[in-house]
């Protein structure tokens, strides 16, 4: 087989192209992990306040005197405990789509090594 220059270019072109798809797979990835941390944090933080200030709160602003309606008090207790519980429930949903083997990004990683050598079996002939 004889490599012409236009192959050699088309070949190193290949291999750039190569390198910038591992590159921008690769920061996509970061992002992906970084939002993860990020929602995680924001989880541990609010759910942190609303546990720690949640009878602080019931008692100065929603005292059975003041409403004087119990069952207001109840469902904001629900709430305080419903939320870690729901918003846990999005976070740990969440962590899987970026933690756990996908199999649409084996597809993926499928397809474009698929085409990268239907590419280099184009330039060697």
């Amino acid at each position: 087989m004889r490599i012409t220059p236009n192959k050699k270019i088309a070949i190193t072109m290949n291999q750039q192209e190569l390198s910038n798809l591992r590159l921008q797979k690769a920061q996509k990835r970061v992002k992906e992990i970084k939002g993860f941390y990020q929602h995680l944090t924001v989880y541990l933080l609010v759910n942190l306040g609303l546990l720690l200030f949640s009878q602080r709160i019931q008692f100065i602003l929603l005292s059975e005197e003041a409403l004087g309606n119990p069952k207001f008090l109840e469902w904001i207790n629900w709430n305080v405990l419903g939320t870690p519980i729901i918003w846990g429930v999005a976070l740990l949903i969440h962590a899987v789509s970026v933690f756990a083997k996908s199999p649409f990004r084996k597809w993926e990683e499928r397809q474009i090594r698929k085409i990268m050598e239907e590419d280099n079996e184009f330039l060697n002939r």
